[in-house]
């Protein structure tokens, strides 16, 4: 098979799992698509969102799509990090017994990690995750084990902050998207959620999707070939350096956020991760688009989503960062002159 008619048959898988996720969690088309770019561009995804928008549906339903094998663990305040790695406990003749973790149960089939509730964990806890997640390796038992194929998703409630563990902006920079999951406000689709029966068992809903329309195992030599294949031209590149000094420097773009002194509001910009992944991620909605090159609205597409939790600021703004970055990197976006 030519690289075009693997890429072209791996496009169309993609399309018609995003569309059969759209068909179980209505209202978030975008949100899917980002988390599919992810999902191919092999990046990590930190959800978040108020309570009961249907976040843990969403992610389950796309490791379902990816197959494999898949581990759910539940961020609580006495988790501890060695609870990802072993289980101790005492069998039925009183014997202490060793089992392997939920990171290492599965070995190297270990496609899809979903950490729920990532801010009630401890930060030595997603300190543990965060490495396995930038190595997919962690070591146990005088050994090393790996995950080749793993993706972490991971969501955050943020709403309630009693008992909660706010990942630091460093530990945020692993995560390839960092995604806001809304409400939708469409009249229709909030009746269909709460009036039809359909939308009320979420068991039944991801029972309803194929398992492993996109093997996860095999997820990382499509995206390497799409790497390998969509290109990014002079202008473009261009383009990305200037974004990338933007968020280091905004003020020197004429960027600018109302109620804040420019000069004062970055502690750091982008990291050379930070804008790779977000290189990374614009390949994939160039490939998405049946396109061989990437285009100015392809790195829009995901800037946002790449680029909002990665720029760093000075204490005295980071408790607004919610209501900062989106601006920041919305205005960063309009004054940057693209190709």
């Amino acid at each position: 098979m030519t690289s075009d008619n693997f890429l072209s048959d791996w496009r169309e898988k993609a399309l018609n799992t995003e569309a059969a996720i759209n068909s179980v969690v209505i209202g978030q088309q975008a949100l899917v698509r980002l988390i599919n770019i992810a999902l191919f561009a092999r990046g990590h995804v930190l959800l978040e969102g108020d309570v009961g928008v249907g976040k843990t549906t969403v992610l389950r339903a796309f490791a379902r799509a990816a197959g494999g094998d898949f581990e759910r663990t539940e961020g609580t305040i006495d988790l501890m990090p060695n609870d990802l790695v072993y289980h101790t406990y005492v069998d039925s003749d009183g014997q202490p017994r060793i089992d392997p973790g939920p990171l290492l149960r599965h070995g190297e089939n270990l496609t899809t990690f979903f950490f729920n509730e990532i801010n009630r964990a401890r930060p030595q806890v997603q300190s543990l995750l965060l490495r396995a997640m930038a190595e997919r390796s962690v070591s146990a038992f005088n050994r090393e084990y790996r995950f080749p194929h793993m993706t972490v998703f991971a969501d955050r409630n943020k709403v309630e902050k009693e008992e909660t563990f706010e990942l630091a902006s460093a530990a945020r920079d692993r995560f390839m998207f960092e995604l806001n999951m809304a409400t939708p406000q469409d009249d229709d689709i909030r009746r269909s959620l709460i009036i039809d029966k359909a939308y009320h068992n979420a068991d039944t809903l991801i029972e309803q999707l194929a398992t492993g329309t996109c093997p996860g195992d095999q997820l990382n030599n499509i995206g390497a070939t799409i790497q390998n294949t969509v290109q990014t031209s002079p202008a473009i590149e261009k383009y990305l350096l200037e974004v990338w000094r933007a968020s280091e420097k905004p003020s020197a773009f004429g960027v600018a956020v109302e109620g804040v002194d420019m000069d004062r509001l970055i502690l750091a910009g982008a990291s050379p991760r930070g804008m790779s992944a977000m290189v990374k991620a614009s390949r994939v909605v160039a490939w998405i688009n049946d396109r061989d090159h990437v285009l100015p609205e392809d790195v829009h597409a995901v800037l946002p989503a790449a680029l909002g939790h990665r720029v760093f600021f000075n204490p005295i703004y980071e408790l607004r960062r919610s209501d900062i970055a989106p601006v920041l990197v919305q205005s960063i976006m309009n004054r940057v002159a693209s190709p």
